[in-house]
């Protein structure tokens, strides 16, 4: 059980330094959605395309500066 314990801990930790969980948050999560928020930073190491003109101007649109 202390295998348990300490493993918790040590993502709950985690999940509030690097994601901004709180500790009910990351209790209320499932292991799959700690494992998908987990994935997605990973795959946040892989290279990506940027945006093109068309895509900036509707994310322009739909959220203009005040």
């Amino acid at each position: 059980m202390a295998a348990f314990a300490d493993a918790a801990a040590r993502l709950a930790g985690l999940a509030g330094a690097v994601l901004g969980w709180s500790p009910d948050a990351f209790w209320r999560a499932t292991p799959a959605e700690l494992a998908g928020v987990v994935a997605a930073l990973r795959a946040g190491d892989a290279p990506t395309d940027p945006p093109d003109g068309a895509t900036l101007a509707r994310l322009q649109e739909a959220f203009p500066d005040g």
